[in-house]
């Protein structure tokens, strides 16, 4: 049985001097709050050093009580890489080209009129369950979001521990996948505009990723398996694809690798996307209040597989910032 790596509470910086915040983790695999930040005004070196080492541990960070305008978020997101337009094959918001606004509305379509069944453009057990842009050959390094306008209760959102999605496996099951590639296609995506590229709704996007992604500070290995995605694994017949995928599928959304944030008004979450998988809001079809997010996305780099595979384009190009 392989005993799932546990990250550890950060007490001390590097230098062994007093951490600048207070790191509090929600659950032993995944989640944790930041105390004492400030997200008005960049961080001091010291505080860098100790977000981005709490990021590598528990992968999803929690801002609590931030006043903080989209102008603010996109300085915050900048402090850790290029911030990427909204979406490949969307707009963002006219001010803040970097910001893409959802509101809970947003995700109704995807469903059948009694707002319960999922519809047929994706597996009913995963529907909504995702790694950010993997459409593309290099999806975003890390994912920042913020509640606008949330509700009262309801419209949380969940994260999966990818790394101990893939250290749940066996050991034959993990070389079996090392090697292996899928492909990853746009699909389900109905936006009104054109990107900031002037791709409009339904652009052509695909990429080859590897199933099992090598971190590229940490080393260490995730199950790249966006749940809606791939669409098959490059190389295997249909039937062996599609049984082998829904095997990971089911890996990835186990509760016990995974977290529940609720949204609250002046929260901001930021999550690695190189080992995380998401979904949200889960509860959308029985919430009638309005909830609206907004989101910033840092520039990634080209999936790394165990053999040293990089992620290759398919269809369209790589996701740049705008200069």
């Amino acid at each position: 049985m392989t005993t799932l790596t546990q990250a550890r509470p950060l007490t001390e910086s590097r230098q062994g001097d007093p951490a600048p915040f207070q790191i509090d983790p929600l659950t032993p695999l995944i989640g944790a709050t930041v105390q004492g930040a400030d997200l008005r005004r960049p961080f001091t070196p010291a505080e860098k050093v100790q977000i981005d080492r709490a990021l590598l541990d528990w992968k999803l960070l929690i801002f609590r009580d931030q006043s903080i305008t989209d102008a603010d978020q996109v300085a915050f997101s900048r402090q850790f890489g290029p911030v990427l337009p909204a979406h490949p094959l969307s707009a963002g918001l006219p001010d803040h080209p970097e910001v893409w606004e959802r509101h809970a509305k947003d995700y109704k379509p995807r469903y059948r009129p009694d707002r319960t069944t999922p519809s047929i453009d994706s597996p009913p057990d995963y529907n909504g369950w995702h790694i950010d842009i993997t459409f593309v050959a290099n999806p975003n390094s890390f994912t920042i979001l913020r509640g606008t306008n949330v509700p009262p209760y309801g419209g949380d959102t969940l994260w999966s521990n990818l790394e101990a999605a893939y250290e749940g496996l066996s050991p034959v099951i993990q070389r079996l996948i090392e090697p292996l590639k899928g492909v990853h296609r746009a699909s389900g995506y109905d936006f009104e505009g054109a990107s900031p590229q002037g791709v409009k709704s339904h652009g052509r996007y695909a990429a080859l990723h590897p199933l099992v992604r090598v971190h590229p500070v940490t080393r260490r290995k995730a199950l790249f398996v966006s749940p809606g995605a791939p669409k098959h694994i490059h190389g295997l017949l249909p039937r062996e694809s599609e049984a082998l995928l829904g095997l990971l599928r089911e890996e990835v959304i186990r509760p016990e690798y995974a977290v529940r944030i609720r949204h609250e008004p002046g929260s901001l979450a930021i999550w690695d996307n190189r080992n995380t998988a998401h979904i949200g809001p889960v509860d959308f079809a029985h919430f009638t209040d309005s909830r609206v997010v907004h989101r910033t996305i840092v520039e990634g780099d080209l999936p790394e597989g165990p053999d040293g595979f990089r992620s290759i384009p398919l269809d369209g190009g790589l996701f740049t910032a705008m200069a």
